[in-house]
């Protein structure tokens, strides 16, 4: 009878007991989920900015009310809310709309063009194309690929 020497083992407990130490975080902390974050998902939900769009925008068909949650498959829990509109005019119309409306709602512009922040919370507007529907599987949608539709983001860590 041959015995194995226990190093594949004695391996897995080296890292397992090393990896807090290097990281900072314990096991827990690296699989933080979204337990507890109904509240935080329901105050996303009901941020003003979401329900603000220009005059003619329309919430698109399928899309009438707040997709809201949260989802962590990085380890870290994010929380999210968002909008999506149909809006006939041009991709300018609404940049200029919520370039204004976001300042006067308290958020700051960030780098990225019709990116803001407040708090801990980041706000995108995202414009609509054919691919990016079929991407997401929403197939052929002309109310939301021509003209210029678009969805308004808004996410956190939880």
């Amino acid at each position: 009878m041959t015995l194995r020497p226990a190093r594949p083992v004695s391996l897995l407990l080296a890292t397992l007991l090393a990896a807090p130490a290097l990281t900072g975080c314990t096991l827990m902390d690296l699989a933080q989920d979204c337990e507890g974050t109904d509240a935080r998902v329901e105050e996303l939900a009901a941020l003003h900015i979401l329900d603000s769009r220009p005059d003619e925008a329309t919430a698109a068909r399928g899309f009438e009310e707040v997709d809201a949650g949260c989802w962590s498959d990085s380890g870290d829990a994010t929380v999210y809310a968002e909008r999506t509109y149909a809006f006939p005019g041009t991709r300018a119309d609404v940049a200029a709309y919520y370039r204004t409306a976001a300042r006067q709602d308290g958020w700051i512009p960030a780098p990225d063009d019709l990116s803001f922040v407040k708090k801990t919370m980041n706000l995108r507007i995202v414009f609509l194309t054919a691919e990016v529907l079929a991407e997401e599987g929403h197939g052929s949608r002309p109310d939301l690929s021509t003209g210029a539709g678009y969805s308004i983001n808004v996410d956190s860590y939880a």
